[in-house]
């Protein structure tokens, strides 16, 4: 007769969600955060002490983030970003994105407008804020694909980990980068020193509604895949 086997422990204040549960359900949350609940410091240090543990090039761990939460402050870095919301990204045009495996004429991206713009309406009242950061040398690090490529991957690992333990811990994140078209005007309001310190994205952090969260509709895994050659 086999030993049964022993019942995982949940930690308090988690979902004991699995590793695959975690990375298959993290999904942007737009409508259903809490705005009504405070989220402790504490619970946002313990997440941010798994998001360290995330790899840099050269283990220079040069990511900073910013977390705000005075009312005011959020309001005014609320207020930017929807200015961003409403200045076209670049590069784009008439025609639309140049490749995308999501239909924009489709009930999906209906829904997923739909809830942008109820994001847009509700920012300034989401609990906090957070803006994940990236110190460069200059910006011109960020003039060649490798210099970016090298930038970029020394801090969305960590940003993409605080969110998978936020996830873990009941909150919601959605990642966002519109506020990126007034960089400068946020790094005023923030003290951020523009010239050394790049914005990479900003995310609203706050309890869901409900934790019932599924994996997103995407296309089947062979269609990413290339073997040897394009």
């Amino acid at each position: 007769m086999t030993n049964p086997e022993p019942t995982p422990q949940v930690r308090p204040g988690t979902l004991g969600l699995s590793a695959d549960e975690v990375l298959t359900t993290t999904r942007a949350v737009r409508r259903r955060l809490d705005l009504g609940r405070p989220v402790r410091r504490d619970v946002i240090e313990d997440c941010l002490r798994i998001a360290v543990q995330a790899p840099s090039g050269r283990n220079r761990q040069r990511w900073d983030f910013v977390f705000v939460e005075d009312p005011d402050t959020r309001a005014a870095v609320a207020q930017l970003w929807r200015l961003g919301l409403m200045t076209p990204p670049p590069a784009s045009g008439e025609a639309g994105p140049a490749f995308s495996r999501m239909s924009f004429a489709s009930a999906q991206w209906d829904r997923i407008a739909g809830s942008l713009h109820h994001l847009a309406e509700h920012l300034h009242e989401v609990p906090l804020l957070l803006i994940p950061c990236l110190r460069v040398e200059s910006r011109a690090e960020l003039a060649s694909v490798r210099g970016q490529a090298g930038a970029w991957g020394s801090v969305i690992p960590a940003f993409w980990s605080f969110m998978l333990a936020a996830r873990e811990r009941g909150l919601g994140t959605a990642w966002t980068t519109s506020h990126l078209s007034y960089e400068r005007e946020m790094a005023d309001l923030l003290g951020i020193p523009y010239d050394t310190v790049v914005q990479v994205a900003l995310t609203p952090v706050a309890y869901t509604l409900g934790t019932d969260f599924k994996p997103g509709p995407r296309s089947d895994a062979e269609a990413f895949a290339h073997w040897d050659r394009w």
